[in-house]
């Protein structure tokens, strides 16, 4: 398979070509050529994002290659103002390029712009102006975006499959149900004989459907509708979120992903020179309602002087290796970077997970479509194996 790989190397940020069995030889191919890998994805497949919309990785990405090319902040800016087409792009680079000629530092230009830059990026960035390792801070946010765009990207993959193959056998289903099962109707009700029970009623939803066909129609369009406004309100209030943490063997793995995202942000922001409270504070948007109470009581427990380690044990906020890491941070001075070895084990876990349900609910949900068209089937064609063993 041939895999685009955009990385750093001695000319500013480059997107390379490569044919690999998988991601990892990739990017063991890219590393192999005096380059670093900063993202990769499937040769010839379009961007995510539309025309024209920012793109705070990619923005990254370039400034730092600017940086280490040897050009300062405000011509780095520049730079990148002067080479942008896209229109909002250029906006925001623009203003951001105003702010500094001002005389405002780095993060306070970039909080002016909270649509495009994140808290957790601003108090990256603010931190790194205090120990000037800017271009530290920078890698270090690609190398966080990228970890966890690898894995929301492998729970995506996971569930394309899935939501299509469920799409279809709907479709399917419909179609049986509210066409070729009519058309049956119509055939049977003047045949005059005795239809197996299950059959009596999938003919009677026939006939139904037959004479109340555009009723039947509208109906389906005004659930449709309302099932979209009810679905968006409940996906916005984080019901998925909350019904998925009830599933059994699912709900564990949704809690290990979210611990695993709060280790990464955490420990970025500690390797980045954040004090713990405050980048506790910067990465609480990254968690459900629930958790966040739990982790406010936590951030409470360690302003009175408890342990990292304790506090997030006391709130169910690690995992068994978890805080045994931490446990060892505290006392090497290394928090930070057991946190990001804490994320990158859980990280490992999921993929684990996410195999597993890939290859065991795929082949379940293909049974259970199979099995109702099936069924539907079959029972459409009892009266027609009945009548032809009359026959003989």
């Amino acid at each position: 398979m041939r895999y685009a790989v955009r990385a750093i190397g001695s000319t500013g940020v480059v997107t390379v070509t490569v044919d690999a069995a998988d991601v990892a030889t990739a990017l063991a191919q890219v590393g192999a050529q005096a380059l670093r890998p900063l993202s990769v994805s499937a040769a010839g497949a379009r961007r995510s994002s539309p025309r024209g919309q920012f793109s705070l990785p990619l923005f990254s990405q370039e400034l730092l290659a600017l940086l280490e090319a040897g050009l300062s902040l405000t011509e780095a800016i520049d730079a990148l103002c002067d080479k942008e087409q896209r229109a909002e792009a250029r906006a925001v680079l623009e203003q951001l390029a105003r702010a500094l000629n001002e005389g405002l530092r780095f993060s306070a230009a970039l909080e002016a712009q909270p649509a495009h830059f994140p808290a957790l990026y601003v108090g990256l960035m603010r931190a790194a102006e205090r120990t000037s390792s800017l271009p530290a801070s920078l890698s270090r946010y690609i190398d966080y975006r990228s970890r966890l765009d690898a894995v929301r990207g492998r729970v995506v993959s996971a569930l394309i499959y899935p939501a299509i193959l469920a799409a279809v056998g709907l479709l399917v289903t419909l179609f049986l149900l509210g066409h070729v099962v009519p058309r049956f109707a119509g055939v049977y009700q003047g045949t005059g004989r005795e239809l197996p029970w299950l059959s009596q009623q999938l003919i009677a939803w026939g006939a139904f459907a037959a004479q109340h066909g555009k009723a039947l129609a509208i109906g389906a369009a005004g659930l449709l509708f309302a099932a979209i406004v009810t679905g968006r309100a409940w996906w916005q209030a984080g019901g998925p979120q909350r019904l998925l943490r009830r599933l059994p063997g699912i709900g564990s793995t949704v809690v290990t992903f979210e611990l695993a995202r709060l280790y990464l942000s955490l420990g970025t922001l500690l390797e980045g020179g954040l004090p713990i409270l405050q980048a506790m504070g910067l990465a609480e948007g990254l968690l459900s309602a629930e958790t966040l109470q739990r982790y406010r009581l936590a951030a409470a427990a360690i302003g009175r002087g408890e342990s990292v380690s304790q506090a997030f044990e006391g709130a169910a906020l690690v995992t068994p290796v978890a805080l045994r890491m931490l446990r060892v941070g505290e006392r090497t001075g290394q928090l930070g970077e057991m946190m990001e070895r804490a994320a990158r084990f859980h990280d490992g876990e999921i993929s684990r997970r996410i195999d597993v349900f890939a290859r065991t609910f795929e082949p379940l949900l293909m049974a259970a479509i199979g099995l109702v068209v099936g069924t539907i089937v079959v029972l459409l064609y009892m009266p027609i194996f009945d009548l032809a063993g009359s026959l003989r």
